[in-house]
């Protein structure tokens, strides 16, 4: 404030043995700025030259000049001796209460009686009373003051600390216009107040202790003089409802004074903020079945085995990198977790796919394969494993290689089946099952399962799905 009485706008200006930190110089700034003392460019307003000949912290001088009446002035020269003395409570049991308004009423006791006890501090009170009476006496020494016309306590305190205009979270917690966090006793009166001013604030790191404060009604704040009040629309994700919530909110700050519901939100925001969540809940929030788990492994599956193909990569990491490009099409009408199960998913995925590739995918990697016995098979894929073909023993008879997926590149993983549907060897070379396993095979099969058909030379033998293959006429 003194640099602008000189005229100087910026420190840059003047030649500093010791330059402010740039930090702590646009703070005070935009203090200044906010209390009215200087204008967007730096300079000094009417209300500004008045303050600086004031002996007061610009805080407590703009609240004096804004105060209306002359009994309000008497009551902002009382407040700002206030903020400016030691406390007068002593420290006790009264001392925790954090009032401001406790305060005056004992000040004004202490005048008029002299009151002395265990919770006051009478040479503070003295010296509250004096240096009141002091600001008092100049003030009605000047001529032509024009007055914000701002009455009572809370409302003046908000003249001097705009910016620790608080809202509660919870029982004994605050958040400022700033957004910081802000503590009181859950046993203070105030702890459930709606709002308060807090006058003195300790300086905790994220959330400060509040000292002095006095509660303010919402009317009073959207009442203030040079109130600003902001209308912001949210259209956000909000895990507590597992929603987008649509709203718009009149805003001080951080603080959020009335909201209502949007009836047509942004269609895109919307759009966005669903996406946010998905990424929040994991692709497993959408409507995945055996099927889609099978497509996902198949196209894998042809990716690992012609890498330039160009085949796409459906990894969940990099499905969840690409939401806007696949999924974002799809959620028209969806801004909640329970309707991602009206969204097809399959068509979804398809997108990443073009019409060859579609074509090509049921070709190299289909999901049945017809045995020598007829059937047709299905296939059963695992990201990163071979394909599984399970199927009856008996089925496979007459064939010498092991079948092929992907134009050859991908051998299958054969799941031979008893006659009861049980493994009896896993491979991937067929042939040499036939050579040197399929006699032992036999022996112990054809005890069990006297009337499936058991060939000595599976090679010339007929595949069958039936226990027996039917007779030739």
């Amino acid at each position: 404030m003194e640099l602008a009485q000189w005229g100087i706008q910026a420190p840059d200006d003047l030649r500093w043995l010791d330059p402010p930190p740039a930090a702590a110089y646009a703070q005070a700034r935009d203090l200044l700025i906010r209390l009215g003392v200087l204008d967007r460019q730096g300079r000094l307003t009417a209300i500004g030259k008045q303050m600086a000949a004031l002996p007061l912290h610009p805080r407590l001088a703009h609240m004096v000049l804004c105060a209306g009446s002359p009994a309000d002035r008497s009551l902002a020269c009382d407040l700002a001796a206030l903020l400016s003395e030691r406390d007068l409570l002593r420290t006790g049991a009264g001392a925790r209460q954090v009032d401001v308004d406790l305060r005056l009423a004992l000040l004004e006791q202490w005048r008029r009686r002299h009151r002395k006890g265990a919770e006051l501090d009478v040479a503070a009170s003295s010296r509250v009373d004096r240096s009141s009476r002091h600001w008092q006496r100049l003030l009605g020494e000047w001529r032509g003051m024009q007055s914000a016309g701002v009455s009572g306590t809370a409302a003046l305190l908000a003249m001097a600390y705009p910016d620790r205009i608080a809202q509660r979270t919870a029982h004994g917690r605050f958040r400022l216009t700033s957004g910081r966090g802000a503590l009181l006793s859950e046993n203070d009166p105030l702890a459930a107040a709606p709002f308060i001013v807090a006058a003195q604030l300790d300086a905790g790191r994220t959330e400060g202790r509040v000292m002095l404060a006095a509660e303010i009604a919402e009317a009073k704040i959207r009442a203030l003089p040079g109130v600003e009040l902001e209308l912001r629309e949210r259209i956000e994700w909000d895990a507590a409802q597992q929603a987008v919530v649509c709203t718009e909110e009149e805003c001080l700050g951080a603080l959020v004074l009335s909201m209502r519901v949007l009836e047509r939100p942004d269609a895109e925001a919307v759009r966005r903020a669903m996406l946010e969540g998905i990424r929040q809940l994991g692709l497993a929030a959408l409507p995945w079945n055996d099927k889609l788990r099978q497509w996902l492994a198949r196209v894998d599956c042809l990716r690992a085995a012609a890498p330039n193909q160009e085949w796409p990569d459906l990894s969940e990491a990099r499905l969840v990198a690409t939401l806007e490009v696949w999924l974002a099409p799809w959620l028209d009408g969806i801004s909640r977790r329970s309707q991602l199960q009206k969204i097809d998913l399959h068509g979804a995925l398809l997108s990443l796919l073009s019409w060859d590739q579609q074509r090509e995918l049921d070709r190299l990697a289909p999901t049945h394969l017809q045995v020598p016995s007829g059937s047709r098979i299905p296939l059963y894929y695992e990201v990163g494993k071979a394909p599984v073909l399970a199927v009856r023993l008996q089925e496979m008879f007459g064939l010498g290689e092991t079948p092929s997926l992907c134009g050859g590149r991908v051998q299958l993983m054969l799941h031979l089946l008893s006659p009861a549907q049980r493994p009896i060897q896993v491979t991937q070379d067929l042939r040499g099952f036939w050579e040197r396993t399929y006699a032992e095979v036999k022996k112990e099969l054809k005890g069990r399962y006297p009337k499936h058909y058991w060939p000595d030379d599976p090679w010339s033998a007929a595949a069958t799905a039936r226990a027996k293959p039917r007779r030739s006429r």
